[in-house]
């Protein structure tokens, strides 16, 4: 089939090439229609994907008619000649506002009430012929080099010795050039590039240069410049690189990375033009297609806020997943040392958990208004996580958000240049799982038998039971799988633990990030009242541990006031958290005795509280590997055979994803 020579198809050829004659030039209305046709031609109909045929059809009646190859150039041309090029070249696809608010903002202004676009705008031809706002999924899923062949075949060598054209281009230059030098003086960018070029700022070489460029005469001259510039650029590219790089130890803020947004779209825009103006007033065609198809993608989603949210807070976020993800790391067991030194740990904090459930219970008897009772259970909890945090103990629930991003990290091509090793990753899986079950098993082996014999403790102390009756049996019932919301309320709390952990990584990065460390040691009335050892200890902790007490305190208010905001606006909203149900399940079946519950009922109550811990595991740690593996731009449809390794894996050695081997190391 590959011999065969492609035909070309009538209606295609009538529909691009309707007229015998030529196209002039200055007939820019004929010129716009005739592209509007020409292009939803090879707009492919909803739900096809024949767009590359289509362009290959096209691309073929071109070398076979010159007179459509004529009105094609021509009515590119006409659309050049008469329109402003400059908002293409300096302004689509760039955030304009000086400030992350102010885009994010303007663009909701403008998803309301689209502001006007004047005819003799470039972009407004653009917008013409591709009004369709997914046109540029058919043109991105187009091959690059069939587009290239199209526009090689099209002959569009952009010769710019139209004077107006080369003012356009000579002006965007200029100004993008300006942009860049002056937030390469931002100080969000010059604390933080490397010492040697804070004295010869690249960001400001670069547009003294440009100036050159622009009132020079001299050909020769001119090349030089233009290769100095873009050498120059180099180092701009180089500075953006090392800040980014060096967030994980110097933090990163909301502003930093929109400012090195800016300052990378700037700088590519840039080099398209400097290609274009490098005096052999030619394009390269590749450099041509990426900058058509960028237009093509930013006019259809210049007012997304999906888009800009993850274009500008992409590296803030890795940063945030990073620290989750350093942070996972501890809670994934490799050797059967490590799982049972997981089990103990997580015993630890079953017994921590015992305490918590006995309080948040004495804490109901207190007659409270709602509002209160929801601020003192928050209080309760958070005490609690961070005492299970101050005693390295661990809880199993807080596990996912971490070991989450600890997965993601295997695929990260910013770490790793090569191929991920996907058998690899399927270990690591198993390694999370069986992590995950350990802990799990820790802490319930602790909290049932726990919990009940804190009740027999409080009964024998104070001769009445903590609860009874119809109170304990309404605690059962609300962790009963089906006779109860229960396991909705787990995925809420599955989403409130994501929270904290986002909270958790976003304070420390803070903290990194405004030196806070530094800045405690080194305050006045600090000093002069402590020590500078203890000081020093004080910081230390601060910058250590902020970002876990954040994380801990949050948590504990999103669990301690759900109930409250559920009373409050009358809806169903509560969270249901696999420890604490335990807990309060041992209570209960204290309270109303072992003989007076049915055992298949009792059964079906076990059932749903291992349910809601599965619920709290698969919603937390499902949302916190979407953000780590967005931050990270990571593409999982690039790694289709995954499942396949995994499931194999899993059917070859099933107990891997339970405990691991007795000769793990040499195994795996």
């Amino acid at each position: 089939m590959f011999g065969k020579k492609r035909r070309v198809k009538p209606d295609l050829i009538e529909t691009v090439s309707g007229r015998s004659t030529i196209l002039s030039i200055g007939d820019s209305e004929a010129g716009l229609d005739f592209l509007v046709s020409f292009f939803a031609v090879i707009r492919p109909a909803p739900g096809r994907r024949h767009a590359a045929a289509n362009l290959a059809t096209l691309t073929a009646i071109l070398r076979e008619r010159p007179v459509v190859l004529a009105n094609l150039r021509h009515a590119i041309l006409s659309q050049l000649v008469r329109t402003d090029l400059s908002s293409a070249l300096m302004e689509s696809g760039m955030p304009l506002a000086r400030g992350f608010w102010q885009e994010l903002f303007g663009r909701l202004r403008h998803k309301l009430l689209p502001p006007l676009q004047p005819e003799n705008d470039f972009l407004y031809v653009l917008n013409r012929v591709f009004f369709r706002s997914n046109d540029y999924t058919w043109v991105e899923d187009i091959p690059r080099a069939d587009w290239v062949s199209f526009f090689e075949c099209l002959g569009l060598a952009l010769h710019i010795d139209d004077r107006r054209i080369l003012r356009q281009l000579l002006l965007a230059l200029n100004t993008l050039s300006f942009q860049v030098a002056q937030l390469g003086l931002e100080k969000e960018v010059l604390r933080y590039i490397p010492d040697h070029y804070r004295e010869e700022n690249p960001f400001v070489g670069q547009s003294y240069l440009v100036h050159q460029l622009e009132n020079g005469e001299d050909t020769a001259a001119a090349a030089e410049i233009a290769a100095t510039i873009k050498e120059q650029m180099a180092w701009c590219y180089e500075c953006i690189d090392y800040v980014r790089d060096n967030h994980s130890s110097h933090g990163a803020s909301l502003h930093q990375t929109y400012i090195l947004l800016l300052l990378t779209n700037r700088l590519d825009r840039l080099t398209i033009l400097l290609d274009l103006l490098d005096q052999d007033h030619t394009m390269d065609t590749g450099k041509f297609v990426d900058f058509f198809r960028m237009l093509i993608r930013n006019e259809n989603r210049k007012n997304s806020i999906l888009e800009f949210m993850s274009q500008s807070m992409g590296y803030l976020a890795y940063q945030i997943a990073e620290h989750k993800g350093a942070k996972g790391g501890k809670y994934i067991t490799s050797t059967r040392a490590e799982y049972r030194a997981m089990i103990c740990s997580a015993m630890g904090g079953g017994g921590w958990i015992c305490l918590v459930v006995l309080i948040k219970n004495l804490l109901t008897r207190l007659p409270l208004a709602i509002f209160w009772h929801g601020f003192a259970y928050s209080l309760n909890y958070s005490l609690g996580f961070i005492l299970i945090e101050e005693t390295h103990t661990t809880l199993a629930t807080k596990q996912p958000a971490f070991t989450a991003s600890a997965v993601a990290g295997s695929l990260d091509t910013r770490k790793n240049t090569h191929q991920p090793n996907l058998y690899n990753l399927a270990v690591t899986v198993a390694r999370v799982s069986r992590s995950q079950i350990a802990s799990f098993v820790g802490n319930l082996i602790i909290v049932f038998p726990g919990a009940w014999l804190l009740a027999w403790g409080y009964d024998f102390v104070f001769g009445h039971k903590l609860v009874e009756g119809a109170a304990a049996l309404k605690m059962l019932e609300d962790q009963h799988p089906w006779h109860s919301l229960s396991l909705l309320y787990a995925c809420n709390t599955g989403v409130f633990l994501f929270l904290s952990g986002i909270i958790a990584g976003y304070v420390q990065n803070k903290i990194r990030y405004g030196q806070i460390s530094r800045r405690l040691q080194t305050h006045p009335i600090l000093r002069l009242s402590m020590p500078v050892a203890k000081l020093k200890r004080v910081a230390d902790y601060v910058e250590q541990h902020a970002g876990t007490l954040a994380g801990n305190i949050s948590l504990g208010f999103f669990l301690g006031m759900a109930g409250f905001f559920g009373e409050i606006f009358g809806i169903h909203f509560d969270i249901r958290h696999i420890t604490i149900s335990a807990g309060n399940t041992s209570l209960a079946v204290y309270g109303l005795g072992f003989k007076n519950i049915d055992p298949a009922y009792l059964a079906t109550v076990v059932a749903g509280v291992l349910g809601i811990g599965v619920f709290n595991f698969v919603s937390s740690f499902a949302l916190a590997f979407i953000v780590a593996v967005r931050s990270r731009g990571i593409r999982l449809h690039e790694y289709p055979e995954f499942l396949g390794i995994l499931w194999r894996y899993f059917k070859s050695a099933p107990l891997d994803f339970i405990r691991p081997r007795r000769r793990l190391e040499s195994m795996e």
